[in-house]
């Protein structure tokens, strides 16, 4: 490659393009690619991808791997490997997608989170906090592309993007480029089962006020509804495609749609003037209200798979293009029922605000069942990400056959149980989401990305970008740290009490 194409390729690193391609890679590896720049008449810069011989064209390449110099930085080509037809989806689509994949029961904590924070500071900070996340969203998209290009690849999830970052980036990072995968998985595998666990508690909790309004005389622990649940849960989760959980899904999705516009028909009835409500809450509630919006807004793992299989991916991004536009719906939807259900009921409300729908109500307790029932497909649903990243790797220690369908059976079993004891052990609605927020979302979804960017266009980053981005990171970690202690400082008191 030519002087002049490597300085055209290092320019090309600073402003990505997205791939209009966009087909699911699989396993298996081609010949090495070598990648040139096109530059046409009207100045648009285009990525055309040759496959040549590797030992005619790059004999200098060591170990199936190309590399690019230029004054200030030596990058890697890594080899291509093949797509996988699928059928693209359209806009609307993929629009219906990222509302389904991001309003999940962190919407209905909402009004709780604005008691933390006071009326004023959450209406304030709802907004910053959408602004914070969509903007990491987008800079995680804006490196995937890059990394698609590095490697020659059409299709990057979290993880791979992180791995090939390091790969690809400075040289010391190198070696940390598979733990750089597993610190990604971890943390969404933390994450899901996180969701998992309050899925529990938020299914259990209401599902125990409907019993306890109609069979008064039952007197049954909390936990002993949610070993009810789990009769329903482990059959669910033992569904190995995901493709048969689409009905589920899809039931799901109309319930708790349906339940969210009841729940606007309650809140916005006979509303108290909005200075009966505190504009502050206090300081020492405030990281609690972090925790509960950063797990709200925590759908960053959705943006990849979505432009994936979009028919269009250049139209995800932009100022109106899919994420903004979707993700504007969410924040709106978010921000009426904060602030709507905190008008409403004020410090009554619960770390749900289905539980604070009247019970004497045939409507409200209809509601709260259909979330029950809604909640419950959902676990499935959320249950299947962290299989997908752990079992492929535990597989291989058991045979073919039936052994290892038994050990997968007997393996999701004991995730479901898993997950059933941890939310046991904190059956606080309200405080295990902000403790799942703060201590494993605030990761991926604030500190991850500004360090990716980073690492990505090391050491060509401008000073704005990296003040941007260290802002970022340390706004994540206060929030981690003050989040997950004010959290835990509040479930040791409520057990305590």
């Amino acid at each position: 490659m030519n002087r002049g194409s490597q300085e055209s390729l290092h320019s090309q690193e600073k402003q990505p393009l997205l791939q209009q391609s966009s087909p699911e890679r699989t396993s298996v590896t081609e010949p090495l690619v070598c990648f040139s720049i096109n530059v046409r008449e009207t100045g648009e810069e285009e990525i055309v991808g040759t496959v040549e011989d590797s030992e005619a064209t790059c004999q200098s390449n060591i170990g199936n791997e190309a590399t690019y110099q230029n004054e200030t930085s030596e990058q890697k080509l890594l080899p291509l490997e093949s797509p996988q037809a699928h059928r693209p989806i359209s806009n609307c689509e993929t629009m219906v997608h990222l509302l389904k994949g991001n309003i999940g029961t962190g919407i209905f904590a909402m009004p709780d989170a604005f008691k933390n924070a006071g009326l004023l500071v959450g209406s304030i900070g709802v907004p910053i906090m959408a602004l914070i996340c969509v903007h990491c969203m987008h800079i995680l998209v804006k490196c995937a592309a890059v990394m698609k290009r590095r490697k020659g690849d059409h299709f990057m999830d979290y993880a791979d993007v992180v791995e090939t970052a390091c790969q690809t980036g400075p040289a010391k990072l190198v070696p940390y480029s598979d733990f750089g995968r597993k610190l990604i998985n971890l943390f969404l595998c933390i994450t899901q089962f996180g969701f998992c666990c309050v899925y529990i508690v938020f299914a259990a909790t209401n599902f125990e006020q409907v019993v306890a309004h109609y069979f008064p005389n039952a007197a049954l622990d909390i936990r002993s509804y949610m070993a009810i649940m789990m009769v329903v849960l482990i059959p669910l989760c033992w569904i190995r495609k995901l493709k048969y959980l689409s009905p589920v899904s899809l039931l799901a999705n109309i319930l708790q749609t349906s339940s969210l516009v009841l729940i606007f028909y309650y809140i916005l009835q006979d509303l108290p003037n909005v200075s009966s409500r505190p504009a502050f809450g206090s300081w020492k509630t405030l990281p609690l209200y972090f925790g509960t919006a950063v797990f709200a807004f925590e759908g960053i793992s959705l943006v990849l798979p979505l432009q994936k299989d979009m028919r269009t991916p250049k139209q995800f991004e932009g100022l109106t293009g899919v994420l903004n536009t979707g993700m504007v719906t969410v924040s709106v939807l978010y921000f009426a029922v904060g602030f709507y259900g905190y008008l409403k009921y004020g410090e009554v409300v619960k770390g749900s605000i289905t539980l604070n729908l009247p019970s004497e109500d045939l409507l409200a307790q209809l509601v709260k069942l259909m979330m029950v029932f809604a909640i419950l497909g959902s676990y499935a649903v959320q249950f299947y990400v962290p299989m997908e990243i752990i079992w492929p790797s535990l597989s291989t220690y058991f045979q073919n056959g039936p052994n290892q369908l038994i050990a997968e059976y007997t393996f999701r079993t004991i995730l479901v149980v898993i997950t059933f004891c941890l939310a046991a052990a904190i059956p606080k609605l309200d405080l295990f989401i902000s403790l799942v927020g703060a201590f494993s979302s605030s990761f991926l979804a604030l500190i991850f990305p500004p360090i990716l960017e980073l690492i990505t266009y090391w050491p060509n980053v401008g000073k704005w970008t990296l003040a941007k981005n260290a802002l970022i990171i340390v706004f994540g970690i206060i929030g981690f740290l003050a989040g997950t202690y004010a959290s835990i400082e509040s479930l040791v008191n409520a057990f305590s009490t």
